[in-house]
């Protein structure tokens, strides 16, 4: 017992030499270390997981009304990070880490662990808690509206949102086709690291 109390002082002692150290680059330009990665990825998958388990799904989560009113929230809320058919990438989303789940090609799958993270936001991303400012019915129409998000080109997301998207500049998206910024030329890079998981849905 006294040599396990004795591993576990000098372990602990490690970790907090190694956080005041300073050497762990917090920067967001900075991808984790592989294992930091796997453990945070699966730490976040579990809990969402656990937390969510008993949400319980509307039965009118295919309405109409739903779908159109979550598209416009999409549109405002989500669109600069989660990106909308035809958007290709934000200068907002190119600087986050990890990088958020494109749903406008991935949607979600499972939608009562898309409430919960809407609602309760992701720690350790930049994933925000929308229920601090929304009301759950206002967080299940943007989880219907994600839900058929994949299935729209863009100008079937405009005839629901009736707008292309905040790009995080207030309006419309800017295409990148020469590799360069509209604004001030800088260079159009996304991270290839590992995404958040679809399951940490939109802004």
């Amino acid at each position: 017992m006294k040599t396990l109390i004795a591993v576990l002082v000098i372990l602990a002692a490690a970790a907090a030499a190694f956080v005041y150290s300073g050497i762990y680059d917090i920067g967001a330009d900075q991808p984790h270390w592989g294992v930091t990665t796997q453990v945070v990825e699966t730490l976040r998958e579990r809990s969402i997981a656990r937390q969510s388990a008993g949400v319980v799904v509307p039965t009118d989560l295919d309405a109409q009304t739903r779908i159109h009113s979550g598209a416009e929230h999409y549109a405002q809320m989500c669109a600069a990070c989660h990106l909308t058919p035809g958007m290709r990438s934000t200068e907002l989303r190119q600087g986050l880490y990890p990088q958020p789940p494109d749903l406008a090609k991935l949607g979600i799958a499972d939608p009562t662990k898309a409430f919960w993270v809407i609602k309760h936001g992701v720690k350790m991303t930049a994933m925000p808690a929308w229920g601090v400012s929304h009301s759950d019915d206002a967080i299940w129409d943007m989880v219907a509206f994600i839900r058929q998000l994949p299935k729209l080109d863009e100008d079937g997301f405009v005839a629901l949102a009736g707008t292309h998207g905040d790009d995080g500049h207030g309006g419309g998206h800017h295409h990148h086709d020469d590799g360069h910024d509209d604004h001030d030329g800088d260079h159009d890079h996304d991270h290839d690291e590992h995404p958040a998981s679809s399951a940490s849905a939109a802004h």
